[in-house]
């Protein structure tokens, strides 16, 4: 069996994948519609060819239990029964055998049927978990799935294994269950138990379900939510990390006379204007709709659902490598108020999805609402300035309203005029006027007027900031007033601040540590500024070109001497990537970081981080920047984990 899963763009969690499987290839995030064996809405082959559905999910117990299409699975395999080329993931019967009781079915049975009648995925025989188990029902349940798992493994010959992720609403044993799955030599992890979730508009549950499962998988294998295939779910569903689904609601939706929309569901009988452009709703009017015969009726709005479907998908995909998949879920997530109540819980799994998170983004922050202030990015930020930051030697500070970004430039007079060191009291938190120009600071697009529903948020960072940061003096901005004021108060430092200098060691604080200042202490920094606006592009320690901040968003590129500069200060295994022996010599010579050659990280890597390069006794043989965090570094089999910027060749060489 050939079989690669690998990364080709991400946004967080969201991501972009390549799956080959069987000389057959999906990109995800995918929708695989459901398709009954017996009795097709669309036919398989349409699927593929009209519809560009690189994959699909029928029931394999629904096959096993039909003789003559028992018959002719084993003796021709599933995807000459369907006839279709696609990959084809079969499921087990677990939802069947939950709704109508107990079947009988022999697990070990269930996988190898599965395997004889060659699917490309196969998936095993779990125990659904309902949203009101006990916890010691849902152990119970996660228990004989990972023992069924277990077994699975050895008969499942050259099919994919699918092993779903149980334990109802208890968090710890979905993270339990993932865990135990990912030791195992299974391929594809669907989250299952969740289709009640979604069918009582149980959100907010099902966002911490994925999470939960999430934090206890393996990062390189895709993640399949059973029973989602609602386009306004597709959003929400891909930022929390899952690449595939799968439903039979296209059809469902369609018996029903109901049409999917990316932000809703709508009854045809309700509707006298079609606004979407599909090929069914451009060439067709509401009123023709209900004319027509059932059946055809039906087959026309399962067509459209699938459309939406797709449409929704491509929009999905697009958001993730314009690096705005934020921005989409938050828009998704206002179409339904559950969707939204779980869109405001994800604050609280902040820690995990920071991980994920990149350094910044191409563009602007948008706002969409009080939920923005909340994500990840600017929760490092916060996290970060208090954690590394600490403000110069300085008597007095000065705490600034919001204004215009940069704010160094609009406060560029002030600076001029005083000495002591200038904080904007902004709607993320507190700025220095020093770290103005990182990402999310200076890149975030915010409303004129300010979310009275942050403002108790903003109170508690503020109180922080003045019981962390220590001053002889603060005082809030009041105008002119306030100089006079520190004037008279003989508060005037000896010596000018030198906002230069502290831009370069608040950058180097935020980007890499407080131990990486070092590699500046006391050492003699000139800078190569813009002729436009002024803004630093190069520092030169002792003369040498050592750092570039980057104009998109603030923090440093290093060049070779400052990765020397910053190895030489940082203990390991501080912002470093250990790779293995062999891969030493291609590095050296400007080759990129592959995931399967890398033996250890720092687990404060995120992706777009600079980072150092290092062989296994930490001599430095290059530097690059992360395109994953350490943890999928590790995971990952395929794909370039570091993106090499320079390599350091033997002096022979």
């Amino acid at each position: 069996m050939v079989f690669m899963f690998e990364m080709k763009d991400r946004d967080g969690l969201a991501r972009i994948c390549n799956l080959e499987l069987n000389g057959k290839a999906l990109e995800t995030p995918a929708l695989l519609p459901v398709v009954n064996p017996k009795s097709y809405t669309i036919a398989p082959r349409r699927l593929k060819e009209e519809f560009k559905f690189n994959a699909l999910i029928t029931n394999s117990y629904i096959i096993s239990k039909d003789q003559e299409l028992r018959r002719r699975a084993l003796e021709e395999g599933v995807h000459r029964l369907l006839d279709y080329n696609g990959i084809i993931m079969t499921d087990s019967g677990t939802f069947q055998q939950h709704v109508y009781g107990e079947l009988g079915l022999d697990s070990s049975e269930v996988v190898s049927f599965q395997r004889d009648i060659r699917s490309d995925i196969g998936t095993i025989l779990d125990v659904f978990s309902e949203p009101d188990f006990s916890k010691e029902k849902a152990e119970d349940a996660v228990r004989v799935t990972v023992d069924r798992a277990k077994a699975a493994v050895s008969i499942r010959g050259e099919m994919w294994l699918a092993g779903p992720i149980q334990g109802s609403l208890h968090e710890e044993l979905r993270t339990k269950c993932a865990m135990e799955m990912s030791a195992l030599d299974i391929q594809l992890h669907p989250i299952g138990g969740v289709v009640p979730l979604m069918e009582n508009y149980k959100f907010v549950d099902l966002a911490g379900v994925i999470i939960a499962s999430k934090k206890g998988l393996n990062p390189s294998r895709p993640v399949h939510l059973f029973g989602a295939g609602h386009p306004m779910i597709f959003p929400l569903a891909v930022l929390l990390g899952c690449d595939m689904f799968d439903s039979a609601s296209y059809a469902k939706y369609a018996r029903d006379g109901r049409m999917m929309f990316a932000d809703g569901t709508m009854a045809l009988d309700g509707m006298t204007e079609f606004w979407c452009q599909c090929p069914v709703c451009s060439t067709h009017t509401p009123e023709e709709l209900k004319s027509m015969e059932e059946e055809e009726r039906t087959t026309l709005l399962a067509e459209h659902n699938l459309h939406e479907c797709q449409s929704q998908i491509r929009r999905v995909k697009s958001a993730i490598r314009d690096g705005t998949i934020w921005e989409l879920a938050e828009k998704s997530c206002r179409s339904h108020p559950r969707l939204l109540d779980a869109l405001r819980t994800l604050h609280r799994h902040n820690d995990f999805l920071e991980r994920f998170e990149p350094l910044s983004r191409v563009g602007a922050l948008m706002f969409t609402g009080s939920e923005s202030y909340h994500r990840p990015a600017i929760w490092r930020y916060q996290k970060r300035f208090f954690e590394r930051y600490s403000h110069p030697s300085c008597e007095v500070m000065i705490g600034l309203p919001e204004s215009r970004r940069p704010y160094s430039r609009t406060y560029s007079d002030l600076i001029r005029k005083t000495d002591a060191h200038l904080v904007v009291l902004s709607s993320i938190g507190p700025v220095p006027m020093e770290l103005d120009e990182i990402y999310p600071v200076s890149q975030i697009f915010l409303p004129e007027r300010d979310d009275e529903s942050y403002s108790s948020e903003r109170q508690r960072i503020m109180e922080r900031f003045s019981h962390d940061q220590r001053y002889g003096l603060a005082v809030i901005w009041e105008g002119e007033e306030t100089l006079e004021f520190l004037s008279k108060m003989r508060t005037r430092v000896d010596r000018p601040f030198d906002i230069d200098r502290a831009r370069v060691v608040a950058v180097l604080m935020m980007q890499f540590g407080p131990k990486a200042v070092k590699a500046v202490e006391n050492q003699r920094l000139d800078y190569v500024k813009s002729k436009t606006v002024g803004r630093i592009r190069n520092v030169l320690v002792n003369g040498v070109h050592s750092f570039s901040i980057r104009a998109a968003d603030g923090y440093f590129s290093l060049t070779d001497e400052g990765a020397r500069l910053l190895h030489s200060v940082l203990p390991q295994p501080s912002y470093r990537v250990t790779v293995h022996t062999d891969a030493v010599p291609f590095i050296k010579k400007g080759s990129n970081v592959f995931s399967k050659f890398v033996l250890a990280t720092d687990d404060e890597l995120r992706p777009g981080d600079s980072t150092l390069i290092v062989d296994k006794d930490d001599n430095l043989v290059g530097h690059g920047r992360c395109l994953m965090n350490g943890e999928e570094m590790l995971a990952f089999k395929r794909g370039i984990a570091v993106k090499t910027r320079s390599g350091f060749p033997d002096d022979s060489e």
